[in-house]
């Protein structure tokens, strides 16, 4: 009897997954977790900005799940991980953001259908830590940046001093537009 060899399924990790234009000269990036309650603040500060800069800036969210204080915010990160690899990352992360004081793993699969998640399996991906790693990889690339305390917000590269506010995370995008620009190649008159 044969076996049959094992499907490999291609997983989307986070650093993959964005939102705005691909082409975005600025790309903001933040480090956060689901059950904090500044990171669900700067996720209206990081809707506002999107706004304000479309398609200006392109933003990814990385997970960094401070579990010693919020136990259920490593399972949340791995359920939008599922939910994106299905194209639905960013309607279960507001979901989540909404919903950050019930994160069990039950609701976490009563979201997934709320976001448009259809996968028979998401459950079984939960309880068997299927995402598990992708979110340990983001947190630590998190420390390698040397993330402190979430939200911690980086504009192409460069950690962005301060609270997470609309004011502060604007001023360092202009900042980096004006680098961009300077950068930019002259062009040349026919």
């Amino acid at each position: 009897m044969a076996m049959k060899p094992k499907e490999v399924v291609e997983v989307i990790p986070p650093k993959d997954i964005f939102v705005g234009s691909k082409d975005a000269a600025i790309t903001l990036m933040e480090f956060g977790e689901y059950e904090n309650e500044d990171c669900a603040k700067a996720n209206e500060v990081v809707k506002k900005i999107l706004e304000e800069y479309d398609g200006r800036v392109r933003f990814q969210f990385r997970h960094f799940p401070l579990t010693k204080i919020h136990q259920r915010s490593m399972k949340a990160a791995e359920s939008a991980i599922a939910a994106g690899q299905l194209g639905k990352f960013w309607e279960m992360h507001n979901i989540l953001f909404h919903n950050r004081r019930q994160l069990g793993t039950t609701s976490l699969k009563l979201y997934s259908k709320e976001a448009g998640v259809e996968n028979k399996h998401f459950l079984d991906d939960l309880i068997n830590s299927t995402y598990g790693w992708y979110v340990r990889n983001d947190f630590q690339e998190g420390v390698n940046k040397g993330v402190k305390e979430i939200p911690s917000f980086f504009v192409n590269g460069e950690m962005v001093a301060g609270k997470a506010t609309f004011e502060n995370i604007s001023k360092e995008i202009e900042n980096a537009l004006k680098k961009v620009k300077k950068k930019a190649p002259a062009k040349v008159r026919a």
